[in-house]
């Protein structure tokens, strides 16, 4: 319990502030922007699509440096994981959350970038589109769901990460380990 895990833990709360405040902040500022200063549906796409593509490195990194830092907590928590009450249930939902927001990220990045080639004024990208098109209107507005529903599942993980903090106090984990170990074992109950 003394152990520290300075790095690991910074990794995986930093990348997930982050990937929330990111997505947060394009759903909210960028999109607001773009609409605002575009003029025209296809400006304001080009302006949010400019956008959008200058995050996808961060991004990417941010993600990478939660999912790293998540792994390493759960490797070195295992045996709380194991044996301590309601460790194990917050592991999975917060497993969960984390998938659904990585294919939320992912589908907004295909959208986003079917809706960039659909707007561009270059020659190429517009070749590209014409080549797979879409329903320009329907991926905007699936884009603009799934744009809201990145911040909303990495503030649900945000939460998550809240509970666990509670379930590390000392008061939490020897009576939650105990009531493990009893659910565990029959003849200790």
């Amino acid at each position: 319990m003394s152990e520290r895990h300075t790095l690991i833990r910074s990794l995986h709360d930093v990348g997930l502030a982050a990937w929330f405040g990111g997505s947060l902040m394009g759903a909210v500022g960028l999109n607001g922007a773009a609409q605002d200063e575009g003029g025209t549906a296809a400006s304001a796409d080009r302006i949010s699509s400019s956008g959008w593509a200058k995050w996808v490195p961060v991004n990417a990194a941010a993600i990478g440096a939660h999912l790293y830092g998540g792994g390493g907590l759960l490797a070195v928590n295992a045996h709380r994981v194991a044996t301590q009450k309601g460790v194990a249930a917050s592991t999975t939902a917060k497993t969960v959350v984390t998938a659904a927001a990585l294919a939320a990220t992912a589908y907004a990045r295909v959208l986003g970038k079917k809706v960039e080639l659909a707007s561009s004024s270059d020659i190429e990208a517009a070749e590209e589109a014409q080549q797979h098109p879409i329903d320009l209107d329907k991926a905007r507005r699936q884009l603009a769901c799934v744009q809201w529903a990145v911040p909303a599942l990495t503030g649900c993980l945000v939460v998550l990460n809240a509970l666990h903090g509670e379930q590390q106090r000392p008061s939490e984990q020897v009576p939650g380990m105990w009531q493990g170990l009893r659910s565990a074992v029959p003849f200790t109950q």
